[in-house]
């Protein structure tokens, strides 16, 4: 990449941007203040208009639902069409949206008015009948019919009362007493639950009022039916303009507001910003093309980049000696990064491409460092794989995935892609597990014999679940052991070899010195046994391991120790997590814990469903039943055979009560193994990432790159010409 300036004439400016827009490679950096005479741009003449169609556009997208999908080929749109077509659309719209809130205002006072009266036809009184008494007082409302007669009965100001009633609606007539005065009725309802309702102001049967109502509300209904269609109409119309139109103006609206990030003057501009070093000499071509001797285009400095993590930045030219803000420092003859750093783009492309988007996830990474993406995508599926385990569950991810991936564009895109490794490894690693479906071992329902017992949940193969917490930790060594080389390079290139050896080499130290006298047979006695014995459970006996030699432990605990004088002298503060190397690895076992975590799911799903048994006399493997017949086999025979749950689906006979089990026990089966596939992911996926983002990328990554986004776009709905 390299850092470019382009001085020019304000009146040329327009000219300038145009160019630099066609050219689409510069990525202008923002104004800093620091030219003297100089200040931040303004918007282009005519950026506020520009503003306003973009912004009426989009509305008017928003409103009619017009999508990018609607456009068949690019067109022509000039300015005169787009105003007078872009007026005429917008009055229409909101001519047509105006009339629909109006109708719907009705809609709504007319349907708040057949509530009102509903009640009241529920009655089957009329409705001058509830009102304009001279010596009757008279209240409707919700209440319960008998406590408004015991009120009423029980009241000294009544002196007679009549209650008439509907399904939960009741009016209450009453005479009040000579000596009582207005509103004896409401006093004696006093202390009754009742919500009163206000008698509408009409003389019709109630009946027939709700009916004309609901006429009326049936009405506008069609309304605005009508005006959907017309809006439906419109859209159908518009969509073609309104997408070209938007691209259009957004195009315009990015030109006229270049300029803010522009240095300036009341005659002269300055804008810079970087570019691959390549275009360099075809944009300042394209520069003088469009404007002559007017603007001139300068390369400032010539940043680089290889994959191995080497960066420095050169200035060019004449700005070798003028413009010292940007001229690389140099610390023991190794360049180091300049205060301001090139945008990053990230091209890992092919299967790793994806896999950017769970990097971005942490932050984009700096241009001096390591693009990590090609490492995530080689460790982040094989790990939530290996967790998760399952050819059934593998399957219904890569399927998921594959969906995803075809329907969607941009981010979820990205995940889809994500979705399909991690269920391909998924699947892969299910069918080691003892081909592994939903939790079934499906090699016992073959026939045939599996050299992997499992995941370790029965009691016959409990030495496998030790034996996948070794490879949990010897995986998590081998990845943090990347991750501390990979910082030993990063700061070899940016520091020199001092930097290096004292911030990490002392930590490859302490975590191999440490994890090699683990595996030793020096003081044996707190280690347990499983840790040299599952070598020989994983290669099914093929390699035995007690233990590296005890004088290769010691050597061990030596590079720890000189581990921990670097330390000390490189960085003294470091000190207090001088056993992070160790606890780092150690985290790693979570990697076993949700294999265990997400079988036993899958276990406790399918017992509930389908029961099981466990034979030789609790030493063995766990079976499921599936059927009556050989549920009532094993409870004959308990001394081969101990029955662990009798599961829901072996209770099916030919009667009610056996098909509601057999319904309710594939149902507990599927919906139990939906619950598992979507913990699968809160579970694994999150764990993994943690893995990625905590553990590995807490070692040498700093992340905080600047996205590469060029002035400029490619136009899909428009053209110039």
């Amino acid at each position: 990449m390299s850092k470019v300036s382009v001085t020019g004439a304000k009146r040329v400016i327009d000219d300038v941007i145009e160019a630099t827009y066609n050219h689409h490679s510069l990525h202008v950096t923002d104004y800093d203040g620091r030219y003297e005479g100089f200040a931040p741009g303004t918007s282009l003449s005519g950026a506020e208009t520009v503003n306003d169609r973009l912004v009426t556009v989009r509305s008017l997208q928003s409103i009619l639902d017009v999508d990018d999908d609607r456009v068949s080929a690019a067109g022509r749109l000039d300015d005169e069409t787009l105003t007078t077509e872009l007026e005429r659309v917008r009055d229409r719209v909101n001519e047509l949206t105006d009339r629909r809130d109006e109708l719907l205002a009705s809609l709504r006072d007319q349907q708040e008015a057949i509530d009102r009266v509903e009640p009241f036809a529920d009655l089957g009184i009329a409705l001058d009948l509830l009102d304009g008494y001279d010596s009757l007082e008279v209240v409707v409302g919700r209440a319960r019919a008998d406590a408004v007669e015991t009120a009423l009965a029980a009241a000294d100001d009544v002196a007679a009362f009549d209650v008439f009633t509907g399904d939960d609606v009741v009016a209450a007539f009453a005479a009040p007493a000579d000596d009582a005065g207005d509103g004896a009725l409401q006093d004696a309802l006093v202390g009754v639950d009742i919500a009163v309702l206000e008698v509408p102001d009409a003389e019709t049967d109630p009946d027939a009022y709700v009916a004309e109502l609901e006429a009326e509300r049936d009405e506008l209904r069609a309304e605005i039916a009508g005006v959907d269609e017309e809006l439906a109409a419109l859209r159908e119309e518009a969509a073609d303009f309104l997408v070209r139109a938007e691209e259009q103006l957004a195009i315009e609206a990015e030109k006229k507001q270049a300029p803010l990030s522009f240095a300036t003057t009341e005659n002269a501009f300055v804008a810079e910003g970087w570019m691959p070093t390549a275009t360099v000499a075809d944009f300042e071509a394209a520069v003088a093309d469009a404007v002559g001797d007017h603007a001139a285009v300068e390369e400032l400095h010539q940043a680089s980049y290889t994959a191995d993590g080497s960066h420095h930045t050169e200035p060019v030219g004449a700005s070798a000696d003028a413009d010292t803000d940007h001229e690389a420092a140099t610390d023991g003859g190794h360049a180091t990064e300049p205060t301001e750093e090139p945008p990053v783009v990230q091209n890992n492309g092919g299967a790793a491409g994806p896999f950017e988007l769970l990097v971005q996830g942490f932050g984009r990474p700096r241009y001096s460092e390591f693009d990590p993406t090609l490492l995530v995508f080689l460790t982040f599926p094989a790990m939530f794989g290996f967790m998760i385990g399952d050819a059934g569950y593998g399957i219904l991810y890569a399927v998921i995935g594959y969906v995803l991936y075809a329907r969607y564009e941009g981010t979820f895109r990205e995940l889809g892609a994500v979705a399909m490794w991690a269920g391909g490894f998924t699947t892969v690693f299910g069918i080691y597990f003892g081909i592994d479906v939903f939790g079934y071992h499906a090699y016992q329902l073959l026939g045939i014999h599996w050299p992997i017992d499992g995941k370790g949940l029965s009691p016959a193969d409990i030495d496998w679940a030790l034996s996948w917490l070794v490879v949990s930790v010897l995986f998590g060594a081998l990845h943090l052991n990347i991750g501390y080389v990979l910082s030993f390079v990063g700061n070899y290139q940016r520091h020199d070899l001092a930097h290096a050896v004292y911030e990490s080499a002392s930590w490859l130290l302490l975590l191999n010195g440490a994890w090699i006298w683990i595996f030793s047979r020096h003081v044996l006695g707190p280690k347990p046994d499983f840790l040299f014995e599952s070598f020989s459970v994983l290669t099914l006996g093929a390699v035995t391991f007690s233990g590296l030699p005890a004088g290769v432990g010691i050597a061990g605990l030596v590079a720890a120790g000189v581990g921990f004088v670097l330390l000390a002298i490189g960085e003294p503060a470091e000190l207090a997590e001088v056993l992070s190397p160790v606890v780092n690895v150690i985290s790693y076992a979570r990697i076993m814990a949700v294999l265990l975590a997400k079988g036993g799911m899958a276990l406790a799903v399918n017992l509930l469903a389908f029961g099981a048994y466990i034979d030789d006399g609790g030493e063995g493997s766990y079976h499921f039943i599936f059927s009556p017949e050989y549920l009532t086999y094993i409870r004959e025979h308990p001394e081969s055979y101990e029955l662990v749950f009798a599961g829901m689906t072996t209770a099916f006979e030919p009667s009610l009560v056996g098909a509601l089990a057999l319904v309710g026990g594939i149902v507990v089966a599927v919906v139990g193994h939906i619950v598992v596939l979507l913990l699968g992911v809160s579970s694994a996926g999150i764990q993994a990432v943690r893995l990625e983002y905590v553990e590995f990328f807490g070692k040498f990554y700093d992340s905080g790159g600047e996205a590469y986004t060029p002035l400029g776009r490619e136009r899909q709905y428009t053209t110039d010409e």
